[in-house]
């Protein structure tokens, strides 16, 4: 079960610009009434982000053209509406000792929802975000501000190019690689090869633990792929999905979990047991399956992921 945090006294409030009343600490001064004028920022490709209330849940929503990106409640980061990012969440509850800070890179900012998710559940870890859209960084900055203190490094640039030139101190030293890398509703074609997964998996503690956000539709012919180039680098895979999703037969977010060392079998109850529901996790010889017949990808023959229709953002 993810852990949820009892809300925190009120301390006090102020008077902020926009005419907008907060609370005065963290987790209420962060969130500010935009619903009617939602704060935007013009990306390098021309679309729009923006930062509004959710209208499904607690907290905000990060909107680039009409895609939802990312949900962040400032009041509990530790609350993942988003059913692929409560899956991660999932699999990162079962690295190390429980609060336990880990080393972690995160390719494709968003709003920081796994950074903050795991500076809330596990203080004092050390994080790297890499973000290509310095608009996108600022605008999350400064509407969704980060918890005081947190140890999370931005570094704006392209994930792949900025991953390659990371610290060397770093190498080796990662024990948890987020892949979640879209421009739009799309994965870039360049972050979807065997050579962008084995500059990922150098990073990689010897169990250090990558995982990567992977949206496709019927037919699976995307996500087939993208286990089986992720399979010729790391050997030993999981997928959870949402069971639909899994059997191919609606678009939606698949998350894969690579490690070099065994992935710990007593993961897979826990994981089903995690959801969201209904959840599935495969794994062995059904994951063999899965990814038979599918072509491992490479920088000479690699494409984005598929464009979902715009109607799948109509929740």
């Amino acid at each position: 079960m993810l852990r949820r945090y009892p809300p925190r006294a009120v301390v006090g409030i102020t008077l902020m610009s926009r005419s907008c009343f907060i609370l005065a600490d963290y987790r209420g001064c962060m969130a500010r009434a935009r619903q009617e004028d939602p704060v935007t920022a013009r990306l390098s490709n021309g679309t729009i982000a923006r930062v509004v209330r959710s209208g499904f849940t607690s907290g905000w929503e990060l909107d680039v053209d009409g895609t939802p990106q990312s949900h962040v409640d400032l009041d509990d980061p530790t609350h993942l509406h988003f059913e692929y990012v409560a899956r991660m969440g999932a699999v990162i509850d079962r690295l190390r000792m429980p609060g336990q800070p880990l080393t972690a890179v995160h390719l494709g900012a968003g709003a920081l929802t796994l950074p903050r998710y795991i500076e809330a559940t596990r203080p004092g870890s050390r994080q790297q975000v890499i973000e290509l859209e310095p608009a996108l960084v600022e605008l999350v900055r400064s509407e969704l501000p980060l918890p005081k203190n947190a140890s999370i490094r931005v570094r704006v640039g392209d994930a792949r190019a900025v991953l390659e030139k990371l610290p060397p101190g770093l190498v080796g030293q990662v024990d948890l690689l987020v892949s979640d890398v879209y421009s739009g509703a799309q994965t870039p074609a360049h972050v979807t090869s065997v050579e962008f997964h084995r500059a990922a998996a150098r990073m990689l503690a010897p169990d250090g633990v990558l995982l990567v956000n992977v949206a496709d539709g019927p037919g699976l012919v995307f996500a087939r792929s993208q286990v089986a180039t992720v399979q010729t680098v790391l050997e030993h895979v999981a997928v959870l999905a949402e069971v639909q999703v899994l059997k191919g037969r609606r678009f939606g977010n698949l998350v894969i979990a690579a490690s070099a060392a065994p992935l710990p079998t007593e993961w897979l109850p826990r994981l089903m047991a995690a959801g969201p529901h209904p959840a599935k996790v495969a794994m062995g010889a059904e994951l063999e399956a899965f990814a038979r017949g599918a072509r491992v990808v490479t920088d000479a023959d690699a494409v984005p992921s598929p464009k979902p229709q715009a109607s799948i953002f109509e929740r």
